[in-house]
């Protein structure tokens, strides 16, 4: 033992010479380490997290599925059409299940902004004729404001015309009680 330091009191002694240099040494690489797991993680949030495809990130690295769904829907400008067919995936929910058993969405005209609503009776479609602005209020609630403008209520459509020698001249035949 060296005689660098102060006498040694008891079971405790305080370190000296080569001692304090090991503690000062654990403390630096603690602190260093501490500094490149801040570092790391600031890194890893820049790019997004996850594994890397190579010495830089770019557009090849790999991702979470729903992360690169996003991307894609955001990159292609699919925002409305996505957000309109999460809607028609919750219609029930919507404009609830009697509604929903008989009017059934088909499409949406982004560039109308015109939801096309198919009933299966005249009945239904007169009902959801008057619902319509309370629904349209309702999606753009939703959707976010003037993404549905109006929708348009299709008759149900009747069985295929039969031309033969028992048609009336000038009927239009099951068309006549739809329209």
């Amino acid at each position: 033992m060296s005689t660098d330091g102060p006498a040694p009191k008891g079971d405790k002694t305080e370190p000296s010479g080569v001692d304090l240099a090991r503690v000062a040494l654990r403390a630096a690489k603690e602190a260093a380490r501490a500094r490149g797991d801040a570092a790391q993680q600031k890194k890893q949030a820049r790019r997004g997290g996850g594994l890397r495809s190579g010495a830089r990130a770019d557009g090849r690295d790999p991702m979470a599925l729903g992360s690169a769904i996003n991307r894609l829907i955001t990159e292609r400008g699919w925002e409305t059409p996505a957000a309109v067919g999460g809607v028609m995936g919750r219609w029930p929910q919507i404009v609830g299940e009697d509604l929903a058993k008989h009017c059934v969405p088909q499409r949406y005209d982004e560039d109308e902004r015109v939801l096309v609503v198919q009933c299966d009776s005249t009945a239904w479609a007169t009902q959801l004729r008057h619902l319509a602005p309370a629904l349209v209020a309702r999606l753009n609630e939703d959707l976010g404001h003037g993404t549905v403008r109006m929708i348009k209520v299709l008759n149900p459509g009747g069985p295929t015309r039969r031309y033969g020698p028992l048609r009336a001249p000038g009927s239009m035949g099951p068309g006549d009680t739809y329209g």
